[in-house]
């Protein structure tokens, strides 16, 4: 008789048994079914369809998401039925930025919606998403109140936002919440293509110039990873974070990473997540990035004994 791979069983199990069979590593890093090691503090990761976690790692705690933010806001603007190639006037900012917005596009000059949604997922293009809320039909406040309504509508508990770009560190989620987001977005081919546009020339209009934009998930140039939808978002408060959509094992799977230290620590923990699901292997995190996530728990926990504190 054959020896049976354990780890082949177990991962056969994940796949098959999302609702009995949940990998959950705590706060301290320690997985109750081993999973893979991870760079990133907080981590997620479901079948695509499926809102069901095969792993998690601090999956419920809510946290800052950069511009993760930006998927909700490309689902906003498909689901308002605002037409793709109205052209839109990049306007100067009503309030200030909550973070630096640098940008190379002219205050006064126009692109056409769709192009608009596409810098803003494909290069992370800041006064692309403002623009966006901007041209909302309701306005810029009626666009975040649709942004909250449509995360309220997905069940995503933990999370709230302030604004459409992910420069405001008050934008919060959780790796379980976005699982449910990425899952919705995947169903908009456009979302779908935007995000994963390796490089994009922009066209512009009064004045006519153009600009160059890439992706700035290295991943989609990759066609062994067959990114299906991509986005990558950093703050300093919300770390190195990236959603994604990509073959592992056979399946499309929604990848969640959040709060990791170095710029390609993503990258990295979805190549552990990748063999992980291929083979069982946990793969090995850099000291430097397991220092970073011990810091990172430590004052997440910190802050919430404060807060039940303060509460009691």
């Amino acid at each position: 008789m054959k020896r049976i791979n354990m780890a082949k069983m177990l991962l056969w199990l994940v796949f098959s048994l999302p609702v009995l069979v949940h990998a959950q590593q705590n706060s301290a890093g320690k997985a109750d079914i081993q999973g893979p090691n991870l760079a990133s503090v907080n981590a997620a990761v479901a079948v695509v369809g499926s809102n069901d976690l095969v792993f998690g790692k601090n999956a419920e705690r809510s946290v800052p998401i950069a511009s993760i933010t930006k998927v909700m806001t490309a689902l906003v603007v498909l689901e308002s039925g605002a037409p793709l190639n109205e052209w839109l006037v990049f306007q100067k900012r009503h309030t200030p930025a909550a973070a630096n917005a640098y940008t190379r596009i002219r205050i006064g000059s126009q692109m056409r919606r769709a192009d608009v949604l596409r810098i803003a997922l494909m290069s992370s293009e800041n006064f692309a998403a403002y623009t966006l809320a901007r041209s909302h039909p309701g306005g810029f406040d009626k666009f975040v109140e649709a942004m909250n309504a449509k995360a309220e509508a997905l069940g995503m508990t933990g999370t709230r936002f302030v604004d459409p770009t992910g420069l405001s560190a008050e934008n919060l989620s959780t790796a379980g919440d976005l699982v449910k987001l990425v899952n919705a977005a995947a169903g908009y081919p456009e979302i779908q293509e935007f995000s994963t546009t390796n490089y994009f020339r922009g066209q512009f209009r009064k004045p006519r110039y153009s600009l160059s934009f890439g992706n700035t998930n290295a991943l989609v140039h990759r066609e062994s990873w067959g990114v299906g939808l991509s986005k990558t978002g950093y703050l300093s408060e919300a770390g190195r974070c990236l959603v994604m959509v990509s073959n592992m094992n056979g399946k499309q799977v929604v990848t969640v990473l959040l709060d990791s230290l170095g710029t390609r620590s993503p990258m990295g923990d979805a190549g552990r997540i990748k063999r992980w699901l291929d083979t069982g292997a946990s793969g090995q995190v850099a000291k430097a990035a397991r220092q970073y996530a011990q810091e990172k728990n430590a004052a997440y926990n910190a802050k919430v004994r404060g807060t039940t504190a303060a509460l009691n």
